[in-house]
């Protein structure tokens, strides 16, 4: 391949950091990005990691995880674009008869796919924080995992197709339901009371601030083309407006390293893998 202009087939959400990307305002001399729409950003995950269809994409931390265990040519790039806390992530109704996490157990809770990053974050915290396993509750799903190599385990159930786990909730069918409810909705509460106030607690304790989606590339054009990782890196740092989550390994890489072993735990990967193992080598030092 040449060095001379690199066309990048790319998908990323519309967000205000990345803008300057798709308007041209921020470019370089050795990169030309292809911009596909696709809506929700979620959809491109699944084709990334099952059809390659994109030179570059934002992907979901665990989804890029499992794509590397089974073997897809694939590299992150410590480009965070969405994260938060998920304390109040997990709502149940309001006049819901759960007091807080640890009448969880025996329950039926929503989550659109098991292997969705919000919900490995919540069932992280409720087995770190909490000593809730999450085989102690029966999991309702929308979706298969993005990769389709994984399996599911035992004690998640796919719902019939059409079957809206919101509606599910407020008619009583399920318990509790992770990422899909509005908080502000009247029917619904976090089921860790007062979670906003816990998770500032958790990550000041931690160090830890959450993040869910990161950007991946084909490996084979970071070895076809050495200097492509570092100059990406650097145009999205140009980019930046506002207020998104912080870029880099350094700053990041305690949120990394607590998803992986949250995700090993939960078994979505066979083994705890490493930012190393997973991330651009050269940008390690970011």
């Amino acid at each position: 391949m040449s060095d001379q202009v690199v066309t990048l087939h790319t998908a990323l959400g519309p967000y205000p950091h990345v803008a300057g990307l798709r308007d041209g305002t921020i470019r370089s001399d050795r990169i030309q990005f292809d911009f596909e729409n696709v809506e929700p950003i979620t959809r491109a995950f699944r084709r990334m990691v099952r059809t390659l269809d994109f030179e570059l994409c934002e992907i979901a931390l665990t989804t890029h995880a499992q794509a590397v265990v089974y073997g897809k040519r694939i590299t992150a790039l410590p480009l965070v674009m969405t994260g938060g806390f998920h304390h109040g992530s997990l709502v149940c109704r309001r006049d819901s008869p759960l007091r807080g996490p640890n009448d969880l157990p025996g329950k039926r809770v929503g989550v659109r796919a098991y292997s969705q990053t919000t919900g490995i974050w919540v069932r992280g915290i409720l087995r770190s924080e909490y000593g809730i396993a999450p085989e102690a509750m029966k999991w309702i799903t929308q979706e298969d995992a993005h990769v389709a190599e994984y399996p599911d385990p035992a004690f998640v159930v796919r719902e019939a197709a059409g079957k809206d786990l919101r509606a599910m909730l407020l008619a009583g069918e399920i318990d509790a339901e992770i990422g899909l409810a509005k908080l502000d909705a009247p029917e619904v509460r976090t089921v860790i009371p007062d979670a906003a106030t816990v998770a500032a607690e958790w990550s000041r304790r931690t160090g830890v601030r959450p993040i869910n989606h990161v950007v991946a590339i084909k490996t084979e054009l970071l070895e076809a083309h050495p200097w492509l990782a570092r100059e990406l890196y650097t145009l999205f740092v140009r980019a930046r407006v506002g207020t998104p989550p912080p870029y880099g390994m350094t700053v990041n890489r305690a949120a990394i390293e607590m998803l992986l072993r949250f995700t090993a735990e939960q078994g979505l990967t066979p083994t705890r893998l490493r930012p190393e193992d997973i991330f651009a080598s050269d940008l390690m030092g970011t």
